[in-house]
């Protein structure tokens, strides 16, 4: 079972381009995706011939923000929206399918903020998702993925040193964050195969020709409940696919 994440920074944009092509050459069993930017009806619409692929989608109440949705060649056993938590529902950031094995969890983490006005708002929402990922995981095994907003250690950007503590995405809070999960019971899938791979990113700036030069960001991530790294055969970065800043990240299950 090959499963994607990829945060396509606004679905009717990136179907524009060769979003459609580049899916079905992935042919995926799972696509989540991250930044719709589309309410429920437009998501539907983009993706109406999608043959063979049950379509599940969140969108924030502010229009043309946030939002994610999921495409699944098997239908889910259930589906849930949120995280039922009032002040973190109304974003359209998380969708909870459940199958036969695991709970999959598509998540668009909250950005701190190019003047980190979220920074505080952002270590509650960490606090309280990874609450909501341990009481999944008291019924089975948990795969969330998604763009985390975060790079986790200085392997995972290109520029660590001007950016630490300085810039959204590698404030020590962040990533506080972040070990709260993989020290949580919950392992960075790439990592678990890659331990020291570098160079390797999921998510450039569109300024000064980032992509070009490779000075990016790892902030796309699956993470597995470690009773489930068993069955996990690879974690992958497809930083070949364009459309938008961020690639699509990958893992395949046994």
């Amino acid at each position: 079972m090959k499963i994607i994440s990829w945060n396509v920074n606004g679905l009717r944009a990136v179907a524009k381009k060769d979003f459609f092509k580049d899916f079905k050459e992935i042919d995926a069993d799972i696509f989540c995706l991250q930044e719709t930017k589309a309410q429920c009806n437009q998501v539907a619409e983009v993706l109406k011939e999608m043959d063979g692929y049950h379509i599940y989608s969140n969108s924030a109440e502010k229009k043309g923000y946030s939002g994610t949705a999921v495409l699944s060649k098997q239908e889910p056993l259930k589906v849930t929206q949120d995280i039922g938590i009032a002040e973190h529902d109304t974003e359209g950031r998380v969708l909870t399918l459940e199958y036969d094995r695991f709970y999959l969890v598509n998540v668009y983490v909250p950005n701190s903020g190019s003047e980190l006005k979220r920074l505080d708002y952002r270590q509650q929402w960490d606090k309280d998702f990874f609450e909501y990922l341990k009481k999944l995981e008291n019924g089975k095994p948990v795969l969330v993925c998604g763009d985390f907003n975060v790079a986790h250690t200085e392997i995972d950007l290109a520029r660590p040193k001007p950016n630490y503590n300085k810039s959204a995405g590698f404030m020590q809070e962040e990533i506080d964050g972040m070990d709260r999960y993989t020290q949580g019971g919950l392992k960075d899938t790439f990592r678990h195969f890659y331990p020291g791979q570098t160079d390797v990113y999921s998510w450039w700036s569109y300024r000064a020709g980032a992509r070009g030069k490779n000075v990016g960001w790892r902030i796309d991530y699956f993470l597995a409940s470690e009773s489930f790294l068993p069955e996990l055969k690879d974690a992958f970065i497809m930083n070949e696919i364009m459309g938008s800043d961020h690639c699509p990240v990958g893992i395949l299950v046994q």
